[in-house]
């Protein structure tokens, strides 16, 4: 079968030290031709259609993510197919044929989020979950590094309702647009951040209440704070958001977002594209602010039944409407590299997928 692999790690040498200028991502990955999976007795081989591609999956195959599998290896966490095969100790639950998702870092041998970029992958039946008749296939191949990163800070760290307000930073990338999408559809308001105004089309679209930019400076960033200040008092929250998804963190985190937060809210820290500052505690007291690392998988292998429930919610809410399934940008196996080139150039908006096999659907 193909699969693309990654045979070195791009912004690290041979001793697995940084370099000074990354090597390009192209140059670290290929298509290759590598035996079938083995099917275990309590999993499935899925023969995959489209594979989801998120700025984690560049950053692993730089050496950057704090996830380093062994090399080579196949990138990707999420994957939707059908089933081809199904282990002696499967239940009857699933069966050949069934369309399904599945998230490779539920899986024990799943590599911490790895191995969906190949025709055919092999993971644990528990970390599989049908794809609603109603949805097209390629609209959920992301909800592993989007939606269930989002979600998760929204509803188990956050306890997002109708009487909140959610602030977003790095609002039109996946995780961004994902925290959008669920936390309007959870009945809260949401102002979306993002570095320039060419970004904020998306979020809009998505229904943030407000879009606001915050730049890459710290002078912007103290007009972004007092924005969001207004923004919020506007929305009836004059003390502040009750949650802030962050996921761009930087000087951000400390000149505008702490000062965002209203008394005893709560701040995710969901990500780090403008890279990590050490956090001063003197503001979190004043605010009366709690700051959470936000990972969702530990959570959910610790707690399958409620991470079910919480997958069965987020297709639930594709399914009624309240969010639009979509996939932002299609890329045919072939062309896979492009899919990274995206996030190596700062293109990555939204859903980015990757076909292996095109679905012969009417459904949208």
């Amino acid at each position: 079968m193909r699969a693309v692999r990654c045979h070195r790690f791009a912004a690290l040498d041979a001793s697995g030290k940084p370099i000074p200028t990354p090597a390009p991502i192209r140059e670290v990955l290929s298509l290759d031709q590598v035996p079938i999976p083995t099917l275990r007795n309590d999993g499935i081989l899925v023969s995959t259609h489209f594979a989801g591609i998120q700025y984690p999956d560049f950053l692993q195959a730089q050496g950057l993510y704090q996830i380093k599998p062994p090399l080579p290896y196949i990138p990707g966490m999420d994957v939707v197919g059908t089933i081809l095969e199904k282990g002696k100790d499967v239940s009857n639950d699933l069966k050949i044929g069934d369309r399904v998702y599945c998230n490779t870092a539920l899986s024990p041998d799943g590599g911490g989020g790895t191995g969906a970029l190949a025709e055919v992958v092999s993971v644990s039946a528990s970390a599989v979950f049908p794809v609603p008749d109603q949805l097209h296939m390629s609209s959920v191949a992301n909800l592993g590094r989007n939606y269930c990163a989002a979600y998760h800070s929204l509803k188990v760290i956050g306890n997002v309702g109708p009487d909140d307000l959610v602030l977003v930073d790095g609002a039109s990338g996946g995780v961004g647009m994902a925290t959008v999408e669920l936390a309007k559809a959870m009945g809260a308001k949401v102002i979306a951040g993002v570095s320039n105004r060419e970004k904020g089309t998306l979020p809009g679209m998505a229904g943030a209440d407000k879009v606001l930019v915050y730049g890459r400076d710290r002078e912007s960033y103290k007009k972004f704070k007092d924005e969001v200040k207004a923004t919020a008092a506007d929305l009836g929250h004059p003390e502040g958001c009750s949650l802030v998804v962050d996921v761009v963190h930087g000087d951000l985190f400390q000149d505008a977002l702490v000062s965002c937060i209203k008394p005893l809210g709560k701040i995710c820290l969901v990500g780090f594209v403008a890279g990590q500052r050490p956090i001063k505690p003197g503001l979190l007291l004043i605010k009366e602010a709690v700051v959470v690392g936000s990972l969702w998988g530990r959570w959910a292998r610790a707690n399958p039944i409620e991470f079910r429930k919480n997958m069965n919610e987020i297709f639930g809410f594709m399914v009624d409407g309240s969010i639009e399934p979509r996939a932002d940008n299609m890329i045919m196996l072939d062309d896979y590299v492009k899919a990274f080139e995206l996030f190596e150039e700062n293109y990555g908006r939204g859903n980015t997928v990757i076909c292996l096999k095109s679905e012969t659907s009417s459904k949208l």
